[in-house]
């Protein structure tokens, strides 16, 4: 677990978007039986991050007209082979928070294949893919509030807020079991 204290979160307002539905199974794909993050659940498992706490499908939020960089994630997981025919792939999650006006924030992480080693399915450089428990009632189209550490990654454009969100570093958000999407 990472014990050095976090900087400034960033809040900035994002929309559902509906992806490519590799990472749940939904496109049906019989390359990926269940889905990529279903198949990936043991690969992930045996370098010590179990996927087990959150759905196995992504949220994917644009957060246009702004893009990411990415500057140090949480986790970072290199040459990951885990599909028998599929080249290994690099991962990172960064912390990330959603803010809900009528509910506690729900904590998960941005899951970022990275571009350079994943063979397909590539987001638009706007587009954030997040693993979080899962999460009644969300829609294709709704805004939601994200929240992510200024020190993991730049949100760059004119729809962040000049307001930082508050910095309280604490776990308790991350260990809500009736949240889901």
């Amino acid at each position: 677990m990472n014990t050095k204290p976090m900087k400034p979160w960033q809040r900035i307002t994002a929309t559902l978007v509906e992806g490519h539905r590799v990472a749940s199974g939904l496109n049906n794909n019989p390359r990926f039986p269940g889905g990529t993050l279903r198949m990936q659940i043991p690969h992930f498992q045996a370098r010590g991050f179990d996927l087990s706490a959150y759905h196995l499908g992504t949220l994917n939020v644009s957060i246009a007209p702004k893009t990411y960089r990415a500057l140090a994630p949480r986790f970072t997981f290199r040459e990951m082979k885990w599909h028998p025919t599929e080249p290994a792939e690099d991962f990172s999650l960064f912390d990330a928070r959603l803010v809900f006006a009528t509910r506690p924030p729900i904590a998960g992480f941005i899951y970022h294949p990275h571009p350079e080693t994943k063979p397909e399915h590539f987001q638009k450089p706007d587009v954030l893919e997040l693993l979080f428990p899962f999460i009644e009632g969300l829609r294709y189209g709704e805004s939601l509030t994200l929240e992510i550490p200024e020190d993991q990654m730049r949100i760059e454009g004119d729809r962040t807020n000049t307001k930082p969100a508050d910095t309280d570093t604490s776990d308790d958000v991350s260990k809500n079991p009736a949240a889901g999407f």
